[in-house]
């Protein structure tokens, strides 16, 4: 019988390190072709709301194929439904309700961008925000780099108390709570950007040299939380799915910038297929956009393991 989880079944913080190791295989199979993501479909419900669905899979001897559908609609409590088959034989391999698999899977990927293109000797991370996203996107750091601090600032001063006091206990590393944006990127080899904010928060003058910079938020025409200085600066601007910039109802945030021409795939970096980081002292930045077929392959290797 198939498996079901829910959020409750997901807290083991083993399954950050799970969800990294399945994503660099998967990110290895899109370099080779052989990972199915097309870019997210919606289903618009007039004046309610979207379902947005994610479909896709993987290739190879373990074949998987599956969705991920959640809603936008209004309300205090919203859902996510996440179901695996086994592509050779029909088999459901279970089904994953709830919102915390969908972070996980974002936060990984941002550590699997932190793995190949932060500094290997990165020892500090800013985080702006104090979100969900903000919690997985630093725990993924400290599972592929051995970090010794984190500073993180967000507009409320209770909750980035609780993120510093909450992340400090949970991952055995010093974290402070920061005045400002500035104050928390000061000085970071690795800046999380994971707000809301649809105007710059963070600009290139307030990074050290070889920072490197994973943004989560807004990355739209409509609004971003990055200045675009940063990604003039960059030396490598890199994403996990393309298709996916192209997509967006507003024109991605680099579109028309000239630097949109010089991002390339992050599977293709990983792969080898791309340059990634070449000096210390390059300012690297990674768009996370969303690569479709990445939850189902969590979710399977979830599944595998509880």
């Amino acid at each position: 019988m198939a498996k079901i989880l829910r959020d409750e079944d997901l807290v083991d913080g083993a399954l950050m390190t799970v969800a990294i190791d399945a994503l660099e295989t998967a990110f290895l199979a899109r370099a080779g072709n052989r990972l199915i993501s097309p870019p997210r479909h919606h289903v618009s419900f007039a004046d309610r709301g979207d379902l947005v669905f994610t479909v896709g899979g993987i290739l190879g001897d373990k074949p998987l194929a599956g969705f991920r559908v959640y809603e936008t609609f209004e309300g205090v409590e919203h859902s996510q439904i996440v179901a695996v088959w086994s592509a050779d034989d029909a088999r459901l391999k279970g089904i994953v309700l709830g919102e915390r698999l969908g972070n996980l899977r974002t936060g990984a990927i941002g550590g699997l961008a932190i793995r190949h293109l932060s500094a290997p000797d990165a020892r500090t991370v800013g985080i702006l925000g104090s979100g969900a996203q903000a919690r997985t996107q630093l725990a993924a750091a400290a599972a592929v780099r051995k970090l010794d601090r984190a500073r993180v600032y967000s507009r409320d001063e209770e909750k980035r108390t609780a993120f510093a006091s909450e992340m400090q206990h949970a991952l055995d590393i010093e974290v402070e709570v920061a005045g400002s944006a500035i104050e928390a990127v000061d000085d970071a080899d690795i800046v999380i950007c994971a707000t809301t904010s649809q105007t710059p928060i963070v600009h290139a003058g307030d990074l050290k040299p070889g920072a490197h910079v994973n943004t989560v938020g807004p990355k739209t025409h409509r609004g971003y939380e990055l200045g675009l200085d940063i990604a003039d600066a960059a030396a490598v601007i890199a994403t996990d799915s393309p298709e996916q910039t192209r997509a967006y109802a507003s024109p991605f945030f680099l579109a028309g910038s000239g630097n949109d021409s010089r991002m390339v795939d992050l599977a293709d970096i990983i792969a080898g297929k791309a340059t990634g980081r070449r000096s210390p002292e390059d300012t690297t930045l990674f768009c996370s956009v969303g690569l479709a077929g990445t939850e189902v392959v969590v979710a399977s290797a979830i599944l595998d393991m509880l």
